[in-house]
């Protein structure tokens, strides 16, 4: 691979970009330390850019009271974190880490309610980024994608490795985020490159590095093995990467079958796969955890009807609707309950989100306390699919629309419709 490489520095600064010496402590140029050096760097072009504690990130770039706080993104004590930033990190604190938990971790935490049409936003502005550097753009979620930039060297008159470069530094500039680099020969390798340099990383891993790097992770570092599966796969004798990589493909195949196949070639590093664009949303739902535990109808359909808003309000904004709408509720201790329904016409329209939702939470009231109530759509299909005829009242479509543009208008709170107004008397979902 090294001796096909086409010319191109082997070491730049990512700061000014300007080309240095491969020994270089600093930039000749401009001084900085933050210098990407690898003897691959004018041949890789696959690269995994995520965002930094996207919301905990955002959040800070909002308000700088918090620039030096720890931040949590969540809600309440009996919900979960979202986000921590990485002030909060060294904490102890993670994602999908109870609230009640991370606050005694982390006593000193500033928690702030995530707000997802934000996030969004500036998800979708990160994203508008990409696609100016190539039309290979495969959104992993709302802060990372993978993106192939094989082929526009001469677009942008130098290597994929200073493009990213730049990316990276104009997203810093211009939306006041951060964001990793990993820069690779495959995704594998990429989505594990982005991590090793966080925050404002910039990492390079070829093919000749993998195995080294690989060998000495548990074999639940692979992606795809979750805890069940690496039990199941140590009691084999397969505790390392390194294990399996010492192993024989056909062994491999013939314990696990296709799985072993796949086990074999990344724990090489090996991985085909292509970067494949605008593979869009699945399915688009909001869901919220309750303070304590809930089994009144009303208030489980006021906190319904808000969520149904939510969810509409995200559909019309990437331009989608769905067919399938699905209820999710978890009972106070932890058992799930999912509910589905297609109806005949995709819709984006809270009224028949929530309409169906009702129905389905209706049959679901039997004493059970819930702690948790979530809608979603999916079997998405592009917005101009669905119309005001998936309404039983067109009536009620028309205005819903009129709400929406009154929104726009004046704001979110320009209009509260009377379910989802909660008085003083009403506790908050």
């Amino acid at each position: 691979m090294n001796s096909a490489s086409p010319p191109g520095p082997l070491c730049f600064c990512r700061d000014c970009l300007a080309d240095n010496a491969t020994a270089a402590r600093r930039c000749a140029a401009c001084g900085s330390p933050r210098l990407a050096r690898h003897r691959a760097l004018p041949a890789l072009t696959l690269a995994h850019i995520d965002c930094d504690a996207f919301y905990a990130t955002v959040e800070k770039r909002d308000n700088p009271e918090l620039a030096d706080r720890p931040v949590i993104i969540g809600g309440g004590k009996r919900g979960v974190v979202s986000a921590a930033c990485y002030i909060a990190r060294t904490f102890g604190v993670r994602s999908a880490m109870p609230m009640f938990k991370a606050l005694a971790l982390c006593p000193s935490a500033a928690v702030v309610r995530p707000d997802m049409a934000k996030y969004v936003r500036v998800g979708r502005e990160v994203r508008q980024a990409m696609l100016q550097l190539t039309p290979l753009v495969e959104p992993l979620s709302i802060d990372e994608a993978f993106l192939d930039l094989s082929g526009t060297e001469r677009m942008h008159g130098t290597i994929a490795a200073k493009v990213l470069a730049r990316f990276a530094r104009d997203i810093e500039r211009d939306v006041g985020i951060t964001v990793s680099v990993g820069l690779s020969c495959n995704k594998f390798l990429a989505k594990i490159t982005s991590d090793l340099d966080k925050p404002r990383g910039f990492a390079t891993l070829d093919q000749d590095d993998a195995r080294a790097m690989l060998g000495p992770r548990p074999v639940g570092f692979i992606f795809g093995v979750g805890p069940a599966t690496a039990a199941r796969i140590a009691q084999h004798g397969f505790r390392t990467i390194a294990d399996l990589q010492k192993a024989d493909e056909i062994e491999l195949m013939r314990q696990f079958g296709d799985e072993g196949r796949r086990l074999w070639r990344l724990a090489r590093g090996i991985d085909d796969r292509k970067v494949v664009p605008d593979r869009g949303a699945k399915s688009i739902s909001n869901e919220t955890t309750f303070e304590t535990d809930i089994r009144d109808f009303e208030t489980l359909e006021r906190i319904l009807w808000r969520l149904s808003e939510k969810v509409s309000s995200r559909l019309k904004g990437a331009a989608l609707a769905g067919s399938t709408i699905t209820l999710k509720l978890k009972t106070g201790d932890f058992r799930q309950r999912t509910r589905s329904q297609t109806i005949h016409a995709p819709t984006q329209l809270a009224g028949r989100i929530f309409a169906i939702s009702r129905d389905m939470l209706a049959k679901e009231i039997d004493g059970t306390a819930f702690r948790l109530i979530g809608t979603g759509v999916s079997a998405l299909a592009p917005g101009s699919t669905a119309g005001d005829t998936d309404m039983i009242d067109r009536r009620s479509a028309t205005a819903e629309r009129a709400i929406d543009d009154l929104r726009k208008k004046f704001g979110a709170a320009a209009v509260i419709r009377g379910l989802a107004y909660d008085g003083p008397d009403k506790p908050r979902g």
